[in-house]
């Protein structure tokens, strides 16, 4: 009776595991395993399904994986790679899940479900030799996805495998290449420029694609309602969709110092949304945060969404801004780094540092005085300095000052949130109560994620002898 014929198939071979997994279970043997059934439900299996893969077996701290075509492999593994950073980017360092991937394309034999044969013991091989985060492959695999892959390689010379009579030549995959060598066209804007990205949608469903551009495109609308930010616009941002990018080539070819880039997973009744906001030049993380929130009423739930990370990244942002502009001597302050630094004065609260800002304000508007933002911080130097916290020597002229440098600021820039919350400032201790009130409804309109907004809205209203319509603002601050 001659033996049963074996079944046999080309197939496109992957081969992951998280490296120092036996260090992670002996920190936490409990945690690392809900982590790593995390990322096999919500990161690899979506990922696998979307691009027509299928998990063969799990094997302790590994997967095996088999695709019909080596370009969807390889686009399946950098996008993994790329999901793994965003989401172990608020776990410390000690605790995050890192792995590494081997490609390969061969003929397997196929039983009950699993593949065997020399292909899969290959992938094995070129797997261990990959680092941390990385991806290694065959060079059958390079010669194949060449030119339909957008990202580079780095050959890596031949191997002797374990086990293996021959040499195979093994290529990394570039996920992080610095790129020096490109020049941009574009001259980065003096204002914090930003890319908000497509967010990825994790939840392998492509009909949920809606939801995650949904969540970038209020991004782009909310955030370009700060005057002080320079946002660069769906159209241009969204070009980037489907690709794996790196956000060093983003920025050169935008012209901006920061990209937001994030993912929206959801599953059964949850919906879970994670963000990061990076520093083009140097690919470094400035914050990371995860929201999970229950799925009840979609549209509510974008709103909520959208303010969180846009409350969370403008802080993020203007602390890169001052550390970076506090490298530079006072000779080099363009207009707006004088404004920035003198905002950092400012929110400093001393009578030291209100000197230093008035000086600041003023050297800005020296600098460019059609820079309504230079105003902005002026009118709100003097009549905090001056009323607020008597360090000002003159305190009556320099509160009228106030109010006529928030007006200029309006004439230059009438749709600044924040020149109105300046004017409803100075206007408030004037004791113009309706010109006040006028100004802190007005910049609400304008952003109505503005914390400062809705705190000076509470205030007039308590001032003008209407405390109960106060609380509502007030508390939505608190929110903010």
């Amino acid at each position: 009776m001659s033996p049963k014929k074996v079944t046999r198939r080309l197939t496109a071979i992957v081969a992951a595991d998280v490296v120092g997994y036996s260090r992670l279970v002996a920190q936490d043997e409990r945690g690392t395993l809900a982590q790593f059934t995390a990322h096999l439900t919500e990161l690899f299996n979506p990922k696998v399904r979307s691009h027509h893969g299928r998990v063969i077996k799990t094997m302790g701290d590994g997967l095996l994986i088999e695709f019909p075509s080596v370009v969807e492999a390889l686009e399946c593994a950098v996008e993994i790679q790329h999901a793994m950073l965003s989401r172990n980017a608020s776990t410390p360092p000690n605790h995050r899940m890192e792995f590494r991937i081997g490609i390969n394309a061969g003929d397997v034999a196929i039983n009950k479900g699993d593949i065997f044969g020399e292909g899969v013991n290959i992938t094995a091989s070129i797997e261990s030799r990959a680092d941390p985060r990385c991806i290694c492959i065959s060079a059958r695999v390079h010669e194949d996805v060449q030119g339909r892959v957008d990202v580079e390689f780095e050959d890596t010379g031949e191997h002797k495998l374990k086990n293996m009579g021959r040499a195979i030549r093994v290529y990394r995959v570039v996920l992080d290449r610095p790129t020096p060598h490109l020049s941009s066209t574009l001259t980065v804007p003096d204002k914090p420029s930003i890319a908000v990205l497509p967010f990825q949608n994790m939840s392998g469903d492509p009909e949920q694609e809606y939801f995650a551009d949904a969540i970038a495109e209020d991004i782009v609308t909310a955030l370009s309602r700060w005057r002080s930010f320079f946002v660069i616009a769906r159209n241009s941002s969204f070009t980037y969709k489907g690709h794996a990018v790196d956000v060093r080539r983003v920025g050169l070819e935008l012209g901006i110092r920061y990209v937001l880039e994030g993912s929206v997973q959801k599953v059964g009744g949850r919906v879970r949304v994670t963000a990061q906001l990076l520093e083009a030049s140097k690919g470094t993380h400035i914050w990371a945060d995860r929201f999970d929130r229950d799925l009840v009423d979609i549209l509510a739930l974008q709103d909520e969404i959208t303010r969180q990370v846009v409350n969370e990244i403008e802080p993020a942002m203007l602390h890169s801004e001052n550390v970076r502009i506090g490298a530079k001597s006072l000779n080099d302050y363009t207009a707006f780094d004088c404004y920035q630094r003198g905002m950092w004065h400012l929110n400093n609260i001393s009578g030291e540092g209100h000197r230093k800002a008035v000086v600041l304000f003023r050297k800005a508007i020296d600098r460019d005085p059609q820079l309504a933002l230079g105003y902005v911080g002026l009118s709100r130097i003097l009549y905090g300095g001056g009323t607020v916290y008597g360090w000002s020597e003159h305190p009556d002229e320099d509160l009228r000052e106030s109010f006529e440098a928030a007006a200029k600021a309006i004439a230059l820039d009438s749709s600044d949130a924040y020149a109105h919350f300046a004017y409803s400032g100075a206007a408030l201790y004037l004791g113009l109560h309706q010109e006040a009130l006028d100004a802190a409804r007005r910049a609400i309109a304008l952003n109505p994620n503005f914390a400062y907004g809705n705190l000076r809205l509470g205030q007039v209203l308590i001032y003008s002898g209407n405390a109960a319509e106060a609380i509502e603002p007030i508390e939505r601050s608190l929110r903010h």
